[in-house]
């Protein structure tokens, strides 16, 4: 009898923990938008200035280049969806000056699958790539994130060059499939 009463709750709290396995599943809807964001950082206008040559017979020397801007980004493309690019180009061109342009590869605190940049190229009035290969990434925000930015000027035609002061060159940047 000492036996029965002894394994009798034993028995009772064994069938418990059988019997209490439960399964249970929920549906999650997910809905991730086609995202195509882009601007540069920080705002303000670049100044280029070329320096008078102090001697008779010396060139025009070229400003430093300018790497003070940085390409921020996000992007989420669709399903087999085509990966996106960046494109510059200028508003006008000054005769006897070259505007260049080339991007760095990423760095700073973004994810994902950033783009690959291109060589330099001449910014004309015509688009052209400069960072291609953007799928789903982001470059985090500001300066110090994306992709630099190193802008240049330099004479290209002596004979094609007129003083100016002042002229505002736009360089547009486009994000694009």
């Amino acid at each position: 009898m000492n036996y029965f009463k002894t394994l009798f709750p034993i028995l009772i709290i064994c069938s418990c923990n059988l019997w209490s396995q439960t399964t249970g599943n929920s549906t999650v809807g997910i809905i991730l938008p086609v995202v195509t964001l882009m601007d540069i950082e920080p705002a303000g206008t670049i100044n280029f200035n070329f320096p008078a040559p102090t001697e008779a017979g010396r060139p025009l020397v070229s400003p430093a280049s300018n790497t003070s801007k940085w390409v921020n980004y996000t992007s989420a493309i669709a399903a087999a969806g085509l990966s996106k690019r960046i494109t510059a180009s200028i508003n006008q061109i000054i005769p006897g000056i070259d505007i260049k342009i080339q991007a760095a590869t990423a760095s700073g605190s973004g994810g994902g699958f950033l783009g690959a940049p291109s060589s330099q190229i001449t910014l004309n009035s015509t688009a052209q790539t400069v960072i291609s290969g953007i799928r789903g990434a982001y470059t985090g925000n500001g300066a110090n994130n994306g992709h630099r930015l190193t802008i240049s000027v330099s004479t290209n035609t002596y004979a094609n060059l007129s003083a100016i002061t002042n002229t505002p060159v736009i360089i547009t940047y486009t994000i694009t499939e």
